[in-house]
């Protein structure tokens, strides 16, 4: 019998291919950093939204509220992230993910009345191994 004792990861799996860490994610804009206001909303742990999560829930323009109704990026992200730590505080279940809805006004250029998403929080680990949140579009991994 082999001696698994002193194995370490890479005799097991090989040296690492690529790596693409949560700073680099961040960095080139896959992942958007919303720690501060998210603190404000009460997490301890950096959050991140994802690219596609920020621009269906956050994102809005002067050309948004001049053609749809006033808002403002500040306010849908404190949509999202006030919703998602209600979601965590009345969470039956425990575990690395959940998910929450919210009611956001689509970017569509044309329509008036909030309608109902559902997001995904996942928490992990980041670059470090520290515990991180991610906010994501359900069908994103």
């Amino acid at each position: 019998m082999k001696n698994t004792e002193n194995t370490s990861l890479q005799d097991v799996f090989g040296p690492v291919i690529s790596c693409y860490s949560r700073a680099q994610a961040i960095e080139d804009g896959v992942l958007v950093d919303v720690t501060n206001m998210a603190r404000e909303a009460g997490f301890k742990w950096p959050v991140a939204l994802t690219h596609a999560a920020w621009c269906d829930c956050v994102a809005w323009t002067e050309q948004d509220s001049r053609s749809q109704m006033h808002q403002d990026e500040s306010g849908r992200l404190w949509d999202v992230l006030f919703m998602a730590f209600v979601a965590i505080r009345t969470a039956a279940d425990s575990g690395d993910r959940l998910r929450f809805s919210l009611y956001r006004v689509p970017s569509d250029g044309c329509t008036m009345e909030a309608q109902e998403v559902t997001l995904k929080l996942m928490v992990g680990p980041g670059d470090a191994g520290e515990p991180v949140v991610t906010i994501m579009l359900p069908n994103e991994d």
